[in-house]
């Protein structure tokens, strides 16, 4: 397997993602635990749509989930030969976004695999781009069993959108220059101080989700984080001195996915945001679906002039 070049038909066959979602084009494998990817960016790609209408920037977090593609690229002969489990990001941690990735850049993506068991593998890696480091980054793959969406049609309850919701999808665009396909909060519940609850449907025809041969159709891990830190976003702007501001994603110091969320899912984002008057924050933000904890991210933010 060693220096093998994997193009992007075999990698279709390798990742279970959406089109869109496939952030490889092309890969090399340096050795049996080293992989080298490629990721040219156009300004074709769909979420320069919504990040940010005429000011393209590649989400970081799509930089993450570049790295988990390579990883399974690498892993999944070795933790899943017969795909019969789900691969799925574990955990993040030390994740440092250090420049932007604009329409034109040609990504470098370094990915080294190591204590490596019978269901998961650490991983170590950086993205470049032709300025320098734009990412590094550490975590955890591993392999869960696939289980059905079994919950019950959820009941209408006291998170649903109603006349008590203190935030629209359209007063969040007023906040935040987040925008289809890359608007991943759809009303904010409540505000209580510095702890904010926000709400996201989630739903089949998203390019989101991770879809197998098998028509097994999960979350992706990686956009967990983007969703719990746009939530942050929202209220860190909401303040009087920073708006008509971005809050840029500065970094993940610890993120960790506990339970696979479905389509359908309703999602309760859980969000602390301590006040400061710094331009730099950090949060700490909880996914539920019900009262199923689903995953937990700490993170970074800057907040800047457009």
């Amino acid at each position: 397997m060693s220096g093998e070049i994997i193009g992007v038909s075999a990698l279709r066959d390798i990742l279970p993602c959406r089109p869109s979602m496939l952030l490889l084009d092309r890969v090399f494998v340096e050795s049996e635990n080293k992989l080298v990817g490629l990721k040219s960016i156009s300004m074709n790609e769909p979420c320069f749509m919504g990040h940010f209408p005429g000011h393209p920037i590649l989400p970081g977090v799509l930089q993450v989930e570049a790295i988990a593609q390579l990883a399974e690229v690498g892993l999944w002969k070795r933790l899943d030969p017969e795909r019969k489990g789900d691969f799925y990001i574990k955990e993040l941690h030390k994740i440092k976004f250090r420049r932007p990735n604009n329409p034109g850049d040609r990504l470098i993506i370094e990915v080294e695999l190591s204590n490596i068991g019978t269901d998961s593998a650490e991983f170590k890696a950086t993205v470049k781009n032709n300025s320098g480091i734009a990412c590094n980054a550490n975590g955890v793959v591993a392999i869960r069993p696939k289980i059905a969406a079994a919950e019950p049609i959820m009941p209408y309850n006291e998170f649903d959108k109603g006349e008590s919701s203190v935030m629209t999808v359209n007063q969040i665009m007023g906040l935040i220059p987040h925008r289809y396909p890359f608007l991943f909060v759809d009303y904010v519940s409540k505000i209580e101080g510095s702890h904010v609850t926000g709400v996201k449907n989630t739903t089949e025809s998203e390019p989101i989700f991770r879809q197998y041969k098998d028509g097994y159709t999960v979350l992706m891990g990686a956009v967990q984080a983007e969703i719990i830190a746009q939530v942050g976003a929202i209220y860190m702007l909401s303040h009087e001195n920073n708006k008509g501001k971005i809050a840029y994603f500065m970094g993940i110091d610890k993120s960790e996915m506990f339970a696979p969320v479905f389509p359908g899912d309703q999602l309760r984002l859980e969000v602390d945001i301590p006040d400061g008057k710094s331009k730099f924050g950090k949060g700490e933000g909880y996914m539920y679906v019900g009262d199923k904890l689903a995953s937990h991210t700490c993170m970074l933010f800057a907040i800047v002039d457009p």
